[in-house]
């Protein structure tokens, strides 16, 4: 049985730090909504892990949030002032950094070993070294922001 979900929850977007889950419920949300699951690293990347031009990306995302309902995970900026004003709920998964880099060192290792792909690559492709230290000193470096946020 689904759970019971408020009319007036339509057009979801799911923010949070790397490795957080924003996917995965995000994911499981939209099958419960019965909507689009908008994942905006699939509109932000290309093969390889390069980045989608801007506007190409700006324009991909745009047309997924006309959907009636929809769910989508991501913190790009970028595109913030197309996915923020449309969503009606807003969902912050806020948890400790020991939590994350657990869950991050799990699913990669998994990946690694099962060959799982990702959504928006097949098969997975394991990120360059350069681009694994960006995102652990995005991890880390938001993980400081909101604990100094949180002690102010």
């Amino acid at each position: 049985m689904l759970p019971i979900v408020p009319d007036a929850m339509q057009r979801v977007i799911v923010i949070g730090t790397t490795g957080s889950g924003k996917t995965a419920l995000a994911r499981e949300l939209a099958q419960i909504l019965g909507g689009v699951h908008i994942e905006l690293d699939a509109h932000n990347f290309l093969p390889g892990w390069t980045d989608r031009p801007l506007e190409d990306m700006r324009a991909r995302v745009a047309e997924a949030v006309k959907a009636e309902r929809w769910v989508a995970c991501g913190n790009y900026g970028k595109v913030r002032d197309i996915v923020w004003p449309r969503a009606d709920t807003a969902v912050w998964l806020d948890y400790p950094l020991a939590r994350v880099l657990w869950r991050m060192t799990r699913r990669s290792i998994v990946r690694a070993v099962t060959r799982e792909p990702v959504e928006h690559r097949q098969p997975r492709e394991l990120l360059p070294a350069s681009a694994m230290e960006q995102r652990v000193v995005v991890l880390l470096g938001g993980h400081l922001a909101q604990t100094t946020r949180a002690a102010v």
